[in-house]
């Protein structure tokens, strides 16, 4: 048992004893050494503030004037909660550019003096927790935190965007919806009140950003998902018809288990190959992802999409000719 698991039961017992507990039946619950019960018994009065009374001859108890006002305080949670969240806290500081670095190390911090409590100073080798970025791009700091408080406070929000596809730069003035971590990047979805329609917006060029005093504009969730999140990729819009993929038996064994869309429909043939069927509005994002499988992939239906990955296929293939 280890030493947190060990207060809790001895609080709990220590609670519910009418009369003094001796030493022998707490070595004997807790599971531990008669040294053990008394170091536990002594960071329990000395370090947490219990109101432990008695002594080894006659047993131990909490002082009953003071038992029903004492709680344990803070927040407790075992070594290997720590270990999870500590895990979960590397994830967020070193993904997404590592925009969250800073606000998050007081969080580390305070995981870290946790843990070491528990392991009785023995240092925790916190390298052993890799988080290795992949194609993720860098945000500015104070954009993504402005872009983050307008979400969250449901304020209207100006900016300057500069969009990666045409390189056209432009002022917007939105109400934000949601804040997206998709493929190791940030996306805001948003009410555009110059275009008058909702857009989605890549974090990564957003700059000058303010945070207005007006009030956001909300869109039900269910108008959100229809136009944004009801077809294949992060810039989907509404579907406009449905992608039949088959992917070879080899590449089966990992397609099988991944999770492309919501509304993805996928079934295992007899000779092992893997039909997925997905829907679509603008095709790019989804041919970039199939003509990552190379040779094990290839597109069915539609026509027109099928037609627009043979001339990719031919355009790449020129590259080498």
């Amino acid at each position: 048992m280890e030493r947190i698991e060990r207060i809790h039961a001895l609080h709990r017992i220590l609670t519910a004893a009418r009369y003094p507990v001796t030493v022998q039946r707490l070595q004997e619950e807790l599971e531990c050494s008669r040294a053990t019960v008394y170091r536990d018994l002594a960071y329990l009065r000395d370090y947490l503030m219990a109101p432990v009374v008695g002594n080894g001859e006659a047993g131990f108890r909490y002082d009953p004037d003071e038992a029903d006002r004492f709680e344990l305080p803070g927040l407790w949670l075992s070594s290997q909660e720590l270990h999870s969240l500590l895990a979960a806290q590397q994830l967020m500081m070193r993904s997404g550019g590592g925009v969250l670095s800073t606000a998050l190390a007081p969080l580390q911090h305070r995981i870290e003096k946790l843990l070491d409590e528990h392991a009785g100073g023995r240092r925790v080798p916190v390298e052993r927790v890799r988080v290795i970025p992949h194609r993720s791009r860098k945000l500015d700091e104070t954009a993504f935190r402005n872009v983050a408080t307008a979400v969250l406070d449901r304020k209207q929000l100006a900016f300057e965007y500069r969009a990666r596809s045409t390189d056209e730069r432009t002022r917007r003035t939105v109400s934000p919806q949601r804040l997206t971590h998709y493929r190791e990047n940030w996306y805001l979805d948003a009410w555009d009140h110059d275009r008058d329609g909702l857009r989605s917006f890549s974090v990564d060029r957003i700059t000058a950003a303010r945070v207005s005093d007006a009030a956001a504009r909300d869109v039900p969730d269910e108008e959100l998902d229809r136009q944004l999140s009801s077809s294949y990729g992060i810039f989907s819009g509404t579907p406009k018809g449905l992608a039949t993929v088959m992917f070879s038996a080899k590449a089966a064994r990992w397609v099988a288990d991944e999770h492309w869309h919501s509304q993805q429909q996928g079934r295992v043939l007899p000779d092992g190959r893997y039909e997925l069927k997905l829907p679509y509005s603008s095709g790019r994002e989804l041919l970039m992802d199939v003509l990552h499988y190379g040779s094990d992939a290839e597109i069915i239906e539609p026509a027109s999409l099928r037609e627009q990955a043979r001339s990719l296929l031919s355009l790449a293939l020129g590259q080498y000719e």
